[in-house]
């Protein structure tokens, strides 16, 4: 199995400190920022922004897990049946400036059923969408980031694997995998 490294641990902070300005920079109203996590990857990756944001601010913006399986297109074409995750968004998105938060955008399907799911919480003023790592070249749905942390070009056969302590592992990382 060939992997490479694309992100080191010491490269993936300062890219989430980044991600973190650059939302800043973009919303000038701080206190109506929401973000949403992905579940189930995505989570990891709100709550290390959550954290970044509140070092730097002293307060942190409200921060969500929402689970879109119950919207996925492809919801009854699998062979197995998915087990959902939690949703756990204990606020409400009516006129809120909503950051969606994924570790890796790849088709896109993804993040159109979080649309759908998210909706349920209210209306939001805007949504935008920050990813850790753009999957180049592989779009299926007309979505594209808004915040980007790395752009990666990757053939089919190819797997972005992204490895977090807060997920049990030994150190922070972003590999490129080709699967077997």
């Amino acid at each position: 199995m060939y992997k490479k490294l694309i992100l080191d641990h010491t490269l993936l902070s300062i890219t989430i400190n980044r991600l973190g300005q650059q939302i800043i920079e973009n919303h000038k109203e701080y206190k109506d920022i929401v973000l949403l996590g992905l579940q189930p990857r995505g989570i990891f990756l709100a709550d290390s922004l959550g954290k970044s944001l509140e070092a730097t601010f002293g307060t942190s913006p409200k921060v969500g897990y929402l689970d879109t399986t119950f919207h996925r297109d492809d919801f009854r074409r699998r062979e197995k049946p998915v087990t959902p995750n939690v949703t756990n968004v204990p606020f409400i998105i009516e006129d809120k400036e909503v950051i969606l938060i994924d570790d890796v955008i790849y088709t896109g399907r993804s993040v159109r059923a979080a649309l759908d799911a998210m909706i349920t919480f209210g209306r939001p003023r805007r949504v935008e969408l920050l990813v850790l790592v753009n999957r180049k070249y592989s779009r299926e749905l007309p979505i594209e980031p808004d915040y980007i942390g790395t752009n990666v070009n990757t053939l089919p056969s190819q797997k972005v694997l992204v490895q977090l302590k807060a997920q049990g592992h030994n150190e922070d990382s972003i590999w490129l995998v080709n699967k077997e």
